[in-house]
């Protein structure tokens, strides 16, 4: 099992997940995740790795954050907490929500991040997403961005038919085990809980606007690998293309968003010989 210790950070305290030694892999979970999605990853790459898996700030067992939601501070949270843990240099791994905080932390820092891996989300309004954007964005951005309160509010109370919502729809339908699925469901329930997972997607608009400056000054040198699968493919990799120097794509078959805990072991055939 993991040792979770709690580390003060860029003005929150997060609740970190550490397996392993040897050099650093950076872990960032998206909605309605914790760092336990990485359960099986850490497992396997800890016998080699220094796994460092976080609660992003105001998720899961990590302190309550009344601001800090967009692409940009998640990705200041994820710098102090290498800093703050001695780590030097390290690979970052994101899906979801955890994707641009890894992407604009590979940009800003190109000497803190080795390699880059970016999965199952999309970066801001680059281009390359168009196709998977044709008939909007997925019904829970609207819905978790609209008037403030209103998806808290709907939602109280029903958390658990929610997540189990997700879970099942990014497993195509197999569903994770009752151990996950139960964290999950904890992580996310309650008013206050709901409401600053939310705060990620209301903060989408802002992260866009630096996802967009950032990539108009600089462009991502650190080796780059890009994974998809249902549902969103090769939209990323495309969007990473054109702002990219050395980017590997990738989409695994049968799998659903939640890619980690759906086919932890296609995940890991791709990510051992990149982070080697």
């Amino acid at each position: 099992m993991p040792e979770l210790r709690r580390v003060p950070v860029n003005g929150v305290e997060l609740n970190v997940a550490l397996a392993g030694s040897g050099p650093a892999v950076l872990l960032l979970h998206g909605f309605p995740h914790t760092w336990e999605v990485w359960t099986d990853i850490m497992a396997d790459l800890s016998d080699r790795y220094r796994v460092i898996a976080p609660d992003l700030r105001g998720f899961g067992a990590s302190s309550p954050a009344a601001a800090g939601y967009d692409a940009g501070t998640l990705a200041e949270d994820a710098a102090a907490l290498l800093t703050t843990l001695g780590v030097s240099s390290a690979a970052v791994v994101g899906i979801d929500a955890g994707t641009a905080p890894a992407f604009l932390l590979a940009l800003r820092r190109p000497g803190l991040v080795r390699r880059l891996v970016v999965m199952e989300s999309l970066l801001g309004r680059l281009p390359g997403a168009e196709d998977f954007l044709a008939d909007g964005p997925p019904w829970w951005f609207g819905f978790h961005r609209a008037a403030p309160g209103l998806a808290e509010t709907v939602l109280e109370g029903h958390e658990a038919a929610y997540i189990d919502w997700f879970l099942r729809a990014g497993t195509l339908g197999d569903g994770v085990r009752p151990a996950l699925r139960d964290a999950f469901v904890r992580a996310y329930t309650g008013r206050q809980a709901l409401s600053r997972a939310f705060s990620y997607y209301r903060a989408l608009p802002a992260s866009a606007e630096q996802i967009e400056r950032a990539v108009a000054t600089a462009r991502l040198t650190v080796p780059t690998m890009a994974l998809g699968a249902r549902p969103v493919g090769t939209a990323l990799e495309r969007q990473l293309r054109p702002v990219t120097d050395d980017l590997t794509g990738h989409v695994i078959e049968d799998c659903g968003h939640i890619i980690p805990l759906h086919r932890p072991r296609a995940l890991l055939a791709l990510l051992r010989p990149f982070l080697a």
